[in-house]
Protein backbone atom coordinates (compact mmCIF):
# COMPACT_ATOMS: atom_id res chain seq x y z
CA UNK A 1 0.00 0.00 0.00
CA UNK A 2 2.88 2.41 0.99
CA UNK A 3 4.41 1.52 -2.48
CA UNK A 4 1.22 2.30 -4.57
CA UNK A 5 1.06 5.19 -3.14
CA UNK A 6 4.58 6.21 -4.41
CA UNK A 7 4.10 5.65 -7.49
CA UNK A 8 0.40 7.21 -7.59
CA UNK A 9 1.92 10.33 -5.98
CA UNK A 10 5.12 10.27 -8.82
CA UNK A 11 2.44 10.13 -11.68
CA UNK A 12 0.35 12.73 -10.21
CA UNK A 13 3.34 15.06 -9.99
CA UNK A 14 4.63 14.18 -13.81
CA UNK A 15 0.97 14.90 -15.06
CA UNK A 16 1.14 18.35 -13.41
CA UNK A 17 4.14 19.05 -14.76
CA UNK A 18 3.51 18.46 -18.05
CA UNK A 19 1.47 20.59 -20.39
CA UNK A 20 -2.30 19.69 -21.03
CA UNK A 21 -3.50 18.51 -24.65
CA UNK A 22 -4.97 21.70 -25.94
CA UNK A 23 -1.98 23.69 -24.47
CA UNK A 24 0.21 21.90 -26.53
CA UNK A 25 -2.16 22.14 -29.56
CA UNK A 26 -2.49 26.35 -29.32
CA UNK A 27 1.37 26.26 -28.79
CA UNK A 28 2.44 24.05 -31.69
CA UNK A 29 3.34 25.42 -35.38
CA UNK A 30 0.93 24.96 -38.03
CA UNK A 31 1.05 22.51 -40.40
CA UNK A 32 2.57 23.47 -43.71
CA UNK A 33 0.16 24.06 -46.48
CA UNK A 34 1.54 21.52 -48.81
CA UNK A 35 -0.67 22.91 -51.88
CA UNK A 36 0.86 26.07 -51.91
CA UNK A 37 4.23 26.74 -53.03
CA UNK A 38 6.97 28.28 -51.09
CA UNK A 39 8.02 32.03 -51.58
CA UNK A 40 11.37 32.55 -53.18
CA UNK A 41 12.72 35.81 -52.08
CA UNK A 42 12.42 38.34 -55.58
CA UNK A 43 15.25 38.45 -57.81
CA UNK A 44 16.65 42.19 -59.01
CA UNK A 45 15.67 42.85 -62.41
CA UNK A 46 18.02 42.52 -65.00
CA UNK A 47 18.57 45.53 -67.36
CA UNK A 48 17.72 44.34 -71.16
CA UNK A 49 20.88 43.40 -73.33
CA UNK A 50 21.84 46.05 -75.66
CA UNK A 51 21.39 44.59 -79.16
CA UNK A 52 23.45 43.78 -82.04
CA UNK A 53 22.51 44.70 -85.26
CA UNK A 54 24.33 42.53 -88.03
CA UNK A 55 24.21 43.59 -91.68
CA UNK A 56 26.06 42.84 -94.43
CA UNK A 57 26.40 42.62 -98.73
CA UNK A 58 28.77 40.58 -100.37
CA UNK A 59 29.56 41.30 -104.16
CA UNK A 60 31.41 39.59 -106.96
CA UNK A 61 31.37 38.57 -110.65
CA UNK A 62 33.03 36.63 -113.30
CA UNK A 63 34.76 38.82 -116.54
CA UNK A 64 36.44 38.60 -120.23
CA UNK A 65 38.91 40.89 -121.33
CA UNK A 66 37.40 41.75 -124.81
CA UNK A 67 40.27 44.34 -125.66
CA UNK A 68 43.22 43.51 -128.29
CA UNK A 69 46.51 43.11 -126.32
CA UNK A 70 48.24 41.02 -123.99
CA UNK A 71 45.30 40.67 -121.69
CA UNK A 72 43.12 39.61 -124.79
CA UNK A 73 40.88 36.66 -123.08
CA UNK A 74 42.37 36.57 -120.03
CA UNK A 75 39.25 36.04 -117.62
CA UNK A 76 38.50 35.13 -113.73
CA UNK A 77 36.10 34.69 -111.19
CA UNK A 78 36.39 37.32 -108.64
CA UNK A 79 34.77 38.28 -105.10
CA UNK A 80 35.44 41.95 -105.11
CA UNK A 81 34.02 43.05 -101.74
CA UNK A 82 32.16 41.77 -98.18
CA UNK A 83 31.05 44.65 -96.13
CA UNK A 84 29.99 43.86 -92.62
CA UNK A 85 28.64 46.06 -90.37
CA UNK A 86 27.86 45.58 -86.39
CA UNK A 87 26.17 48.26 -84.93
CA UNK A 88 25.02 48.33 -81.40
CA UNK A 89 23.63 51.16 -78.67
CA UNK A 90 26.30 52.47 -76.50
CA UNK A 91 23.77 54.36 -73.62
CA UNK A 92 21.85 56.73 -73.97
CA UNK A 93 21.38 59.04 -77.23
CA UNK A 94 24.70 57.21 -78.66
CA UNK A 95 25.60 54.20 -80.52
CA UNK A 96 29.04 52.84 -82.46
CA UNK A 97 29.34 50.78 -85.77
CA UNK A 98 31.65 48.94 -87.14
CA UNK A 99 31.91 48.11 -90.89
CA UNK A 100 34.85 45.64 -91.86
CA UNK A 101 36.31 45.64 -95.73
CA UNK A 102 37.36 42.29 -96.61
CA UNK A 103 38.90 42.55 -100.01
CA UNK A 104 41.98 40.78 -102.07
CA UNK A 105 44.73 42.01 -100.99
CA UNK A 106 47.24 42.17 -104.58
CA UNK A 107 50.19 44.38 -103.51
CA UNK A 108 52.99 43.57 -101.26
CA UNK A 109 56.33 44.72 -99.60
CA UNK A 110 57.92 41.68 -101.78
CA UNK A 111 56.72 39.19 -99.77
CA UNK A 112 53.82 36.60 -101.25
CA UNK A 113 52.68 35.90 -97.58
CA UNK A 114 51.06 39.34 -97.28
CA UNK A 115 48.71 38.66 -100.53
CA UNK A 116 45.45 37.42 -100.30
CA UNK A 117 42.17 38.02 -98.16
CA UNK A 118 42.47 41.16 -95.90
CA UNK A 119 40.01 42.34 -93.52
CA UNK A 120 40.31 45.80 -92.60
CA UNK A 121 37.82 48.97 -91.36
CA UNK A 122 36.26 51.01 -93.37
CA UNK A 123 33.65 52.59 -90.99
CA UNK A 124 34.46 53.06 -87.27
CA UNK A 125 32.82 55.66 -85.26
CA UNK A 126 31.15 56.77 -82.06
CA UNK A 127 27.98 58.84 -83.19
CA UNK A 128 25.79 60.73 -80.40
CA UNK A 129 22.35 61.90 -81.67
CA UNK A 130 21.96 65.89 -80.23
CA UNK A 131 18.34 66.22 -81.50
CA UNK A 132 16.55 63.21 -82.66
CA UNK A 133 13.37 64.05 -84.66
CA UNK A 134 10.07 63.06 -82.88
CA UNK A 135 7.89 63.54 -85.82
CA UNK A 136 8.88 63.99 -89.63
CA UNK A 137 8.35 68.09 -89.05
CA UNK A 138 11.91 68.32 -86.50
CA UNK A 139 15.27 69.00 -87.00
CA UNK A 140 17.85 66.03 -86.35
CA UNK A 141 21.10 66.60 -85.40
CA UNK A 142 23.92 63.76 -84.83
CA UNK A 143 28.21 63.96 -84.58
CA UNK A 144 30.13 60.69 -85.46
CA UNK A 145 34.28 60.85 -84.61
CA UNK A 146 36.24 57.79 -85.91
CA UNK A 147 36.83 56.31 -89.05
CA UNK A 148 33.65 58.21 -91.09
CA UNK A 149 32.39 59.07 -94.52
CA UNK A 150 33.51 60.95 -96.47
CA UNK A 151 30.74 63.60 -97.19
CA UNK A 152 29.73 62.53 -100.91
CA UNK A 153 30.60 59.19 -102.11
CA UNK A 154 28.31 57.05 -99.95
CA UNK A 155 25.66 59.14 -100.57
CA UNK A 156 25.73 58.72 -104.12
CA UNK A 157 25.24 55.07 -103.80
CA UNK A 158 22.19 55.65 -102.93
CA UNK A 159 21.17 56.58 -106.59
CA UNK A 160 23.70 54.52 -108.43
CA UNK A 161 24.36 50.72 -107.89
CA UNK A 162 27.91 50.14 -106.12
CA UNK A 163 28.13 46.39 -107.35
CA UNK A 164 28.65 47.27 -110.87
CA UNK A 165 31.23 49.59 -110.45
CA UNK A 166 32.88 53.00 -108.19
CA UNK A 167 30.69 55.98 -108.41
CA UNK A 168 32.05 58.46 -110.99
CA UNK A 169 34.45 60.72 -108.08
CA UNK A 170 35.72 57.68 -106.70
CA UNK A 171 36.21 56.25 -109.99
CA UNK A 172 38.30 58.67 -110.99
CA UNK A 173 40.21 59.04 -107.65
CA UNK A 174 39.27 62.28 -106.54
CA UNK A 175 39.10 61.24 -102.71
CA UNK A 176 38.24 58.43 -100.59
CA UNK A 177 34.70 57.07 -99.51
CA UNK A 178 35.97 57.33 -95.84
CA UNK A 179 38.54 58.81 -93.14
CA UNK A 180 39.58 59.36 -90.06
CA UNK A 181 38.03 61.97 -88.77
CA UNK A 182 34.75 63.80 -87.30
CA UNK A 183 31.68 64.49 -88.76
CA UNK A 184 28.16 65.94 -88.16
CA UNK A 185 24.94 65.71 -89.98
CA UNK A 186 21.46 68.22 -89.99
CA UNK A 187 18.51 66.87 -91.09
CA UNK A 188 16.35 69.50 -92.58
CA UNK A 189 12.32 68.96 -91.60
CA UNK A 190 9.94 66.91 -93.08
CA UNK A 191 12.42 65.26 -95.14
CA UNK A 192 13.58 68.12 -97.48
CA UNK A 193 17.36 67.24 -97.13
CA UNK A 194 20.28 67.22 -94.83
CA UNK A 195 23.76 69.30 -94.44
CA UNK A 196 26.70 66.91 -93.94
CA UNK A 197 29.94 68.30 -92.82
CA UNK A 198 33.64 66.69 -91.74
CA UNK A 199 37.05 67.62 -90.87
CA UNK A 200 39.34 64.11 -91.82
CA UNK A 201 43.04 63.10 -92.10
CA UNK A 202 42.85 63.38 -95.95
CA UNK A 203 44.58 59.63 -97.12
CA UNK A 204 41.64 58.03 -96.96
CA UNK A 205 40.39 54.84 -94.93
CA UNK A 206 43.23 52.82 -96.63
CA UNK A 207 46.06 54.89 -95.35
CA UNK A 208 47.08 56.30 -91.83
CA UNK A 209 47.82 60.13 -91.12
CA UNK A 210 50.80 60.96 -93.43
CA UNK A 211 50.81 64.79 -92.94
CA UNK A 212 50.06 67.49 -90.25
CA UNK A 213 47.12 68.83 -92.87
CA UNK A 214 43.37 68.60 -92.35
CA UNK A 215 40.68 68.68 -95.17
CA UNK A 216 37.21 70.08 -94.48
CA UNK A 217 34.38 69.30 -96.51
CA UNK A 218 30.80 69.28 -96.76
CA UNK A 219 27.52 68.69 -98.87
CA UNK A 220 24.06 70.31 -98.74
CA UNK A 221 21.17 68.41 -100.04
CA UNK A 222 17.68 69.90 -101.20
CA UNK A 223 15.00 67.32 -101.82
CA UNK A 224 12.72 70.31 -102.55
CA UNK A 225 9.73 67.84 -104.18
CA UNK A 226 9.69 65.84 -100.69
CA UNK A 227 5.80 66.63 -100.29
CA UNK A 228 4.78 66.06 -103.64
CA UNK A 229 1.88 63.43 -104.67
CA UNK A 230 4.54 61.69 -107.38
CA UNK A 231 6.97 58.83 -106.27
CA UNK A 232 8.98 59.60 -109.29
CA UNK A 233 9.75 63.70 -107.83
CA UNK A 234 9.11 63.21 -103.60
CA UNK A 235 12.96 61.64 -104.02
CA UNK A 236 14.41 64.48 -106.43
CA UNK A 237 17.76 65.56 -104.88
CA UNK A 238 19.95 68.31 -105.65
CA UNK A 239 23.77 68.17 -104.20
CA UNK A 240 26.16 71.01 -103.98
CA UNK A 241 29.68 69.45 -101.85
CA UNK A 242 32.99 71.05 -101.53
CA UNK A 243 36.39 69.57 -100.48
CA UNK A 244 39.07 71.54 -99.12
CA UNK A 245 42.54 69.71 -98.46
CA UNK A 246 46.11 70.30 -98.71
CA UNK A 247 48.63 67.51 -98.81
CA UNK A 248 52.52 68.07 -97.48
CA UNK A 249 55.31 68.95 -100.13
CA UNK A 250 57.52 66.13 -101.04
CA UNK A 251 60.59 68.35 -99.71
CA UNK A 252 59.26 68.67 -96.39
CA UNK A 253 61.83 66.70 -95.33
CA UNK A 254 64.78 67.36 -97.40
CA UNK A 255 67.85 65.30 -98.31
CA UNK A 256 71.94 65.80 -98.73
CA UNK A 257 71.49 68.81 -101.70
CA UNK A 258 68.27 70.32 -101.08
CA UNK A 259 68.40 74.30 -99.26
CA UNK A 260 66.12 72.86 -96.61
CA UNK A 261 62.42 71.91 -95.46
CA UNK A 262 59.25 73.26 -97.12
CA UNK A 263 56.54 73.04 -94.79
CA UNK A 264 53.70 74.60 -96.63
CA UNK A 265 50.85 72.55 -98.16
CA UNK A 266 49.52 71.72 -101.08
CA UNK A 267 46.39 72.26 -102.68
CA UNK A 268 44.05 69.45 -102.50
CA UNK A 269 40.61 71.05 -103.30
CA UNK A 270 37.60 69.85 -105.21
CA UNK A 271 34.00 70.73 -105.67
CA UNK A 272 30.87 69.01 -107.81
CA UNK A 273 27.31 69.14 -108.53
CA UNK A 274 24.69 66.01 -108.70
CA UNK A 275 21.39 65.82 -109.50
CA UNK A 276 19.33 62.54 -109.25
CA UNK A 277 15.83 60.58 -108.45
CA UNK A 278 15.68 57.11 -106.88
CA UNK A 279 12.60 55.76 -107.52
CA UNK A 280 12.63 51.92 -107.59
CA UNK A 281 11.58 51.74 -110.64
CA UNK A 282 13.53 54.58 -112.20
CA UNK A 283 16.69 55.85 -111.00
CA UNK A 284 18.69 58.84 -112.75
CA UNK A 285 22.01 60.72 -111.77
CA UNK A 286 24.30 63.52 -112.96
CA UNK A 287 27.23 64.64 -111.58
CA UNK A 288 29.43 67.35 -112.96
CA UNK A 289 32.83 67.37 -110.38
CA UNK A 290 36.31 69.79 -110.65
CA UNK A 291 39.67 69.31 -109.02
CA UNK A 292 42.76 71.27 -108.04
CA UNK A 293 46.13 69.80 -107.18
CA UNK A 294 49.11 71.49 -106.30
CA UNK A 295 52.27 69.78 -107.11
CA UNK A 296 56.20 70.36 -106.63
CA UNK A 297 58.57 72.01 -109.48
CA UNK A 298 62.05 72.21 -109.23
CA UNK A 299 64.69 69.66 -106.92
CA UNK A 300 64.54 72.42 -103.94
CA UNK A 301 68.23 73.16 -104.72
CA UNK A 302 70.33 76.20 -104.74
CA UNK A 303 70.49 75.81 -109.04
CA UNK A 304 67.20 74.26 -109.36
CA UNK A 305 64.60 75.97 -106.67
CA UNK A 306 61.12 74.69 -105.42
CA UNK A 307 58.69 75.94 -107.26
CA UNK A 308 54.47 74.79 -107.56
CA UNK A 309 52.38 74.18 -110.35
CA UNK A 310 48.78 73.63 -109.97
CA UNK A 311 46.58 71.28 -112.68
CA UNK A 312 42.59 71.65 -112.60
CA UNK A 313 40.72 68.25 -114.00
CA UNK A 314 37.02 67.92 -114.56
CA UNK A 315 34.18 65.14 -114.71
CA UNK A 316 31.15 64.70 -115.81
CA UNK A 317 28.69 61.75 -115.12
CA UNK A 318 25.11 60.39 -116.70
CA UNK A 319 23.50 57.18 -115.91
CA UNK A 320 19.91 55.31 -115.25
CA UNK A 321 18.83 52.26 -114.01
CA UNK A 322 14.88 51.42 -115.31
CA UNK A 323 12.71 48.60 -114.72
CA UNK A 324 10.78 48.60 -117.89
CA UNK A 325 8.10 46.37 -116.91
CA UNK A 326 7.36 47.93 -112.97
CA UNK A 327 7.61 51.59 -115.26
CA UNK A 328 4.39 50.27 -117.22
CA UNK A 329 2.57 48.00 -115.08
CA UNK A 330 3.25 48.88 -110.99
CA UNK A 331 2.14 45.64 -110.38
CA UNK A 332 4.78 44.10 -112.63
CA UNK A 333 6.93 41.15 -110.58
CA UNK A 334 9.15 40.83 -113.49
CA UNK A 335 12.61 42.33 -112.07
CA UNK A 336 14.35 43.11 -115.10
CA UNK A 337 16.23 46.56 -115.27
CA UNK A 338 18.10 47.97 -117.54
CA UNK A 339 21.56 50.31 -116.67
CA UNK A 340 23.58 52.64 -118.56
CA UNK A 341 25.96 54.58 -117.58
CA UNK A 342 28.98 57.73 -119.40
CA UNK A 343 31.81 58.76 -117.31
CA UNK A 344 34.00 61.76 -119.40
CA UNK A 345 37.32 62.74 -117.15
CA UNK A 346 39.58 65.04 -118.48
CA UNK A 347 42.77 64.79 -116.02
CA UNK A 348 44.01 68.55 -117.13
CA UNK A 349 41.76 71.29 -117.84
CA UNK A 350 44.45 72.87 -120.06
CA UNK A 351 45.20 70.00 -122.12
CA UNK A 352 42.62 68.71 -124.54
CA UNK A 353 43.13 64.97 -123.18
CA UNK A 354 40.47 63.03 -121.89
CA UNK A 355 38.93 59.39 -121.44
CA UNK A 356 35.71 57.93 -121.58
CA UNK A 357 33.94 55.21 -119.41
CA UNK A 358 30.79 53.10 -120.54
CA UNK A 359 28.98 51.19 -118.36
CA UNK A 360 25.70 48.97 -120.22
CA UNK A 361 23.67 46.06 -119.23
CA UNK A 362 20.75 44.29 -117.97
CA UNK A 363 19.85 43.46 -113.80
CA UNK A 364 17.73 40.69 -112.70
CA UNK A 365 16.62 40.92 -109.14
CA UNK A 366 16.82 37.08 -107.35
CA UNK A 367 15.05 38.59 -104.43
CA UNK A 368 14.44 41.51 -102.58
CA UNK A 369 18.23 41.31 -101.39
CA UNK A 370 20.10 39.58 -104.72
CA UNK A 371 20.54 40.33 -107.80
CA UNK A 372 22.39 39.64 -110.87
CA UNK A 373 23.57 41.45 -113.83
CA UNK A 374 24.76 40.82 -117.26
CA UNK A 375 26.88 43.97 -118.51
CA UNK A 376 29.61 45.47 -120.55
CA UNK A 377 32.29 47.91 -119.36
CA UNK A 378 34.55 50.05 -121.87
CA UNK A 379 37.07 52.59 -121.43
CA UNK A 380 38.48 55.09 -124.50
CA UNK A 381 41.15 57.34 -124.26
CA UNK A 382 42.29 60.08 -126.18
CA UNK A 383 45.73 62.12 -125.90
CA UNK A 384 46.29 60.07 -123.10
CA UNK A 385 49.31 57.46 -122.68
CA UNK A 386 49.04 56.28 -119.29
CA UNK A 387 45.19 55.45 -119.59
CA UNK A 388 44.37 51.94 -121.02
CA UNK A 389 41.74 51.29 -123.59
CA UNK A 390 39.97 48.08 -121.94
CA UNK A 391 36.50 46.18 -122.92
CA UNK A 392 35.49 43.72 -120.24
CA UNK A 393 32.22 41.38 -120.27
CA UNK A 394 31.06 40.84 -116.92
CA UNK A 395 28.63 38.64 -114.73
CA UNK A 396 27.83 40.48 -111.66
CA UNK A 397 25.81 39.06 -108.85
CA UNK A 398 25.81 40.96 -105.22
CA UNK A 399 23.31 39.90 -101.96
CA UNK A 400 22.77 41.87 -99.07
CA UNK A 401 21.89 40.03 -95.46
Amino acid sequence: MKKFSIVFSTAMLAMALLPSAGSAQNNAAPPADSTKPAEKPASPVKPAAPTLDFSGVVFGNYQYQGAAGATKGQNKFDVERAYLTFRMPAGDHASIRVTGDLFQQTSSPGDAYYKGWVLRAKYAYLQYNFITPAKSSDWGVLGRIGLVHTMFIDHEENFWPRWLSLVPVERAGYFSSADAGIASIVSLPNKYGELYTAVTNGPGYASRETDRFKDYQARLTVTPLAASDLSYLRTFAVDGWLYRGMIASKFVTPVAGQVGPVGSGLDRNRWGLFAGIRDPRLTIGADYASRTDGGDTGLNTAASPRGVADSTGRLYSAYTVIKPFQIADAHSTIPLGIVARYDNVKPNSDVDAHYNIYIVGVTWDLSKKSSISLDYQGQTRTGLTGVPRTRTYFLHWVANF
